[in-house]
């Protein structure tokens, strides 16, 4: 069922009667596959329908001077253009990263099943709210945390977020970032991030082999990122 991740996250933040479950299931959606790197929608462009994540990973992203700056990362369950239906055009692009299933809904089938539910209203509203959390925690801790603490707290960010999906086990969740993602959305030079990781690494606080991330001592590392996950619900 395309709608599985969504129903879940919107479940865990908000709680959904059988009901409703039902009508966000039967939202009329159309299925496509994301190249890692791939644009879905571009700055500037204004959308008909939002997208949201089946299986894989989104990001948005700005190039900013001569570089990229990542503004976020999606995980299944998010819909990450919620906006665009009161808000048009992106103001970002929206691009794959790893191979990625994404559902699209029509912004009018979205209106209508909205208008007719009070409830679902505000667990939509709660969703795009929780994004705006996102959003300034990132800006926070871009501008005044060091380096080391803030990968770690984007790992425990993506892990907590995966977490509420199920697809986080034993402490290992699959995320296909490279360093340059994370000093794309860190504001950190690759050798800076490297070495972070690396520390991390000696330290014993997590694993990172290719796409899959380990967790081994995760309330150490969430004690080194300050990360308190109130923001997330």
């Amino acid at each position: 069922m395309p709608y599985s991740k969504f129903i879940a996250r919107l479940q865990a933040i908000e709680g959904l009667s059988e009901e409703e479950r039902r009508q966000v299931a039967a939202l009329p959606s159309a299925l496509r596959q994301v190249a890692d790197g791939e644009i879905v929608l571009r700055q500037g462009e204004s959308a008909s329908r939002c997208v949201f994540v089946v299986s894989g990973f989104l990001y948005q992203a700005r190039i900013v001077g001569d570089r990229s700056q990542i503004l976020a990362f999606h995980v299944p369950g998010d819909m990450p253009c919620l906006h665009t239906l009161l808000v048009s055009p992106m103001d970002a692009d929206l691009v794959g990263l790893g191979p990625t299933i994404v559902g699209t809904v029509a912004h009018s089938q979205l209106k209508q099943l909205l208008d007719d539910s009070i409830h679902l209203t505000r667990a939509f509203w709660r969703e795009t709210l929780i994004d705006a959390a996102i959003s300034r925690q990132w800006i926070a801790r871009l501008g005044a945390q060091a380096a080391l603490p803030k990968v770690a707290h984007l790992i425990c960010e993506l892990a907590a977020r995966l977490e509420v999906v199920g697809l986080v086990k034993d402490g290992c969740f699959q995320m296909p970032m490279t360093q340059r993602h994370v000093a794309d959305a860190c504001g950190l030079s690759i050798v800076h991030v490297n070495r972070t990781i690396q520390e991390l690494r000696h330290r014993e606080l997590i694993a990172w082999e290719g796409s899959e991330i380990e967790l081994l001592q995760s309330d150490e590392l969430r004690r080194l990122a300050d990360f308190r996950p109130d923001y997330l619900s």
